[in-house]
């Protein structure tokens, strides 16, 4: 079963909807001993990176997320703050120490002119540069739906799949292995972002 992490910044609402809609088998939980028996995971998140870790310690829940993620491999899909968190360390308001999943830092969008407004908020493609499962059966350049004012610089130029401008150009979804990120929030981003998370639970289910 997939497990949804509820660390009080999720937008779990949205998130569970968009899973029912694929009549996907999860549960939304904070328990680190349910999260310990998962088959997948998804890190959802809205907020800063300082309170996204804090909340994630406070809760006892990065030691069990390490052993899914890092030893047994499970597969997880973050998405917004939660992709954000998997990095070595994010930059806003104060540097804070990531979960170190992903060789990358997290830092401020450019804003570069009046035609660019920060935080970045609406559609935007992501154009895949690398093949990955969780984009199967979409086409190379898709519409997604972005809200943040922070992006990921990934250190490895292998780990991005997808690639978006506003501005400058940005990682909006990488692939480390069992590790799998987007920027964007595919439960808000209509018909391919039904198929991201559906490749997911495909990728979860295949895993089992």
């Amino acid at each position: 079963m997939i497990i949804v992490v509820d660390y009080g910044l999720g937008n779990l609402r949205s998130i569970c909807a968009a899973l029912e809609k694929l009549s996907v088998s999860f549960e939304c939980s904070a328990s680190p001993s349910t999260i310990s028996k998962a088959s997948g995971v998804i890190l959802p998140g809205v907020g800063s990176f300082p309170d996204g870790m804090r909340n994630l310690n406070e809760r006892g829940l990065i030691d069990v997320l390490n052993q899914l993620v890092l030893i047994e491999k499970k597969p997880v899909l973050g998405i917004c703050l939660g992709f954000h968190l998997m990095a070595t360390q994010g930059e806003e308001f104060e540097i804070t120490d990531g979960l170190g999943w992903i060789p990358a830092q997290v830092v401020k969008m450019n804003s570069t002119g009046d035609q660019i407004k920060i935080p970045h908020v609406g559609w935007n493609d992501c154009i895949l540069n690398n093949e990955s499962p969780i984009f199967s059966d979409l086409q190379k350049n898709e519409l997604f739906y972005f809200t943040h004012s922070y992006h990921m610089q990934c250190t490895d130029s292998n780990t991005p799949i997808g690639l978006s401008v506003h501005g400058d150009r940005f990682v909006s979804a990488i692939q480390h292995e069992n590790i799998f990120g987007t920027q964007f929030h595919p439960e808000k981003s209509q018909l391919a972002g039904l198929k991201v998370l559906k490749n997911f639970a495909k990728i979860v289910a295949l895993s089992c």
